[in-house]
């Protein structure tokens, strides 16, 4: 058994007092490669050679001890070297004769611990050699199986921390090391059975960061990440010990507590909001200051909360409307609320919106709109409607607020335009005169694809543009003015018209009449309604007449419900009139009908255009 080069290396202690047999043991061993080799005449030098190696017991390789060496207690060293940890024990070749035996039962009793091995001198180098290579082996063995047991152990320890990270995350958000939402809402749930059996108090606080998105987009969400957790940091100094708080959303956090009514819980969220605005936050030289919107949902006494969700909701809705009156706010929620009816109406609205555009549910109905020189229709304006169950006729009035709030509006806007040019070009020849004006929301103009899908229908059904007017409201106008006008600008370069709405209902009417590329402007129906007998009105809409006209453009009165309307109209010299007094609303058009405003002076009805 020849020993690697590794065990080669190692120490070797020749503890022999004996110079012949020492000489004969280093001799032997040099031969056989080992080059680390100390000799000790006295016990106490083989503890003096071993000292330097005690912050390294790894490089020491074996002792060769004479039993009968001076000043050595060699039971008492084959006890200390052999039963020391795996890693740092020495093995011990003894050299004894009969007269002088080591008592080893103890050490051979516990074979894990004791590394010794017996010979008898006189020394046969062949045989020693073998303890030498076998007592190494032996403890690089040892070494190996301690090493790979340390391993396991360590292993199973980083096991062990993995789980409990795990189970910590399972509960809690990573980031802030507050409770996630499902946990929160398990607990929650806990806390209000018992407060329903018990009848206490508690309030919910829904806590949103203001704009947060501007700090990922500006500083990136590394620095984003920073801002969540020291505002985290700084609500919980604020809440009483204890307290469910929760990382619920990207920015959104929920604070339970327990046994707090209304006001307490009013009050502590207001001082939570100004610690905020308080706050500043440094990223770099740079320093940004962050504001909450609060939502407070309380328990009512009288009434048992059974799920977490049904709160929660109350006071996100009760931050969202925070959030919607300016942010930086606290509100608390309330059921009559008419933002909490308007999101309720939302909720049950918006499936059926949805419901609507794919199944193609919505069709177009259309109102004339009449020259009042002679009575002709001019041309039609587009309205949507949408077909309930049973074939009810939805008005735009109970879906179209829904779809402004939910961001469907622009898919109905799309729908229209498209049904509108596709309504016009499947017209006969002889009823090519028709044109449409087209009254889209306040939004359309914002979006790029607009322009592209008129553009896009026009060439797929060579309709004439001019045949198409669109109207845009004067809110609309004010929202995004260098935005809508360049969009006005190209849909009128391929040939459309436009319409300015409701014109007169804002502040700003004539400086936008003087800037805005419109064709037609329509009088917003406030000024029509009660005409003939309001002097104020007729001065007001005679002095848009009179303007409108000298800048080139055309005027469309709504809401003409009367013969005697139109003939005031017309005395001012109002171009176009629209109105239940010329027809309602309807899906087909009649070709060849025309009015006198004489037949309406005698008619018992309005007369009407459209079936």
């Amino acid at each position: 058994m020849i020993a690697s080069d590794a065990l080669k290396g190692k120490l070797i202690v020749v503890a022999e007092h004996n110079e012949v047999s020492a000489q004969k043991i280093i001799s032997s061993l040099r031969t056989k490669g080992f080059s680390n080799i100390c000799l000790a005449i006295t016990g106490e030098q083989v503890y003096d050679a071993l000292k330097p190696y005690s912050e390294e017991p790894d490089t020491v390789g074996l002792i060769v001890l004479n039993s009968a060496l001076p000043q050595c207690r060699s039971e008492e060293m084959c006890r200390n070297l052999s039963s020391v940890t795996a890693t740092a024990v020495v093995p011990v070749v003894i050299l004894t004769d009969d007269s002088y035996l080591c008592d080893t039962s103890a050490c051979q009793s516990r074979q894990d611990d004791c590394l010794t091995y017996n010979i008898n001198t006189p020394v046969n180098v062949q045989e020693l050699l073998l303890a030498i290579n076998f007592l190494l082996s032996l403890k690089q063995e040892r070494q190996l199986r301690h090493r790979q047991e340390e391993r396991l152990i360590n292993e199973l320890a980083a096991k062990n921390v993995i789980d409990a990270k795990l189970k910590f995350l399972v509960a809690h958000d990573e980031l802030t090391g507050l409770f996630n939402r499902s946990s929160f809402e398990r607990q929650l749930r806990l806390i209000l059975n018992h407060s329903n059996k018990t009848q206490k108090d508690g309030s919910l606080l829904f806590i949103d960061v203001d704009r947060f998105s501007l700090i990922n987009e500006l500083e990136g969400f590394e620095v984003g990440d920073r801002l969540l957790v020291e505002l985290a940091i700084l609500v919980r100094k604020l809440v009483p010990t204890g307290c469910l708080f929760a990382r619920v959303g990207a920015d959104e956090f929920c604070l339970f507590l327990e046994n707090k009514t209304k006001k307490q819980a009013q009050v502590l969220a207001e001082i939570i909001k100004n610690t905020v605005d308080n706050f500043r936050f440094f990223t770099g030289e740079v320093c940004y200051s962050a504001s909450v919107s609060i939502g407070i949902a309380t328990l009512e006494n009288s009434l048992s909360t059974i799920h977490p969700g049904e709160m929660i909701l109350h006071a996100r809705q009760a931050c969202n409307f925070a959030k919607s009156t300016g942010r930086d706010k606290v509100c608390i929620y309330n059921s009559e609320d008419v933002n909490v009816k308007a999101r309720r109406r939302d909720i049950y609205w918006l499936p059926l919106i949805r419901k609507a555009l794919r199944d193609n549910s919505l069709f177009l109905v259309f109102q004339p709109v009449v020259q009042l020189s002679d009575g002709n229709v001019s041309h039609y304006e587009v309205l949507v409607r949408m077909r309930g169950e049973n074939q009810t006729i939805i008005t735009p009035d109970q879906f179209i607020p829904v779809a402004e709030r939910t961001g469907l509006i622009h898919a109905i806007d799309l729908w229209v335009v498209a049904n509108a040019i596709d309504f016009l070009a499947a017209l006969p020849s002889y009823m090519a005169h028709i044109s449409l004006a087209i009254n889209l929301s306040s939004a359309a103009f914002q979006y790029p694809d607009l322009l592209s899908t008129i553009r896009d229908k026009l060439d797929a059904t060579w309709l004439d543009a001019s045949r198409l007017t669109f109207e845009i409201t004067e809110t609309a106008a004010v929202d995004n003015f260098e935005k809508t006008r360049h969009m006005i600008d190209k849909i009128r370069t391929l040939g459309c018209k436009f319409a300015l709405d409701d014109f007169g209902a804002g502040f700003c009417s004539f400086n936008y009449l003087k800037t805005f590329p419109v064709d037609y402007v329509k009088i917003d129906g406030q000024f029509i309604k009660n005409l003939l007998s309001n002097e104020t009105d007729q001065i007001l809409v005679r002095s848009m007449v009179e303007i409108a006209s000298k800048l080139g453009k055309k005027t469309i009165a709504e809401f003409v419900e009367s013969a005697g309307t139109a003939l005031k109209l017309k005395e001012i010299g109002v171009n176009f009139g629209q109105g239940y007094a010329f027809g309602k609303p309807e899906q087909n058009l009649l070709e060849g009908h025309s009015i006198t405003l004489g037949n309406l002076l005698v008619a018992d009805e309005p007369a009407c255009l459209i079936n």
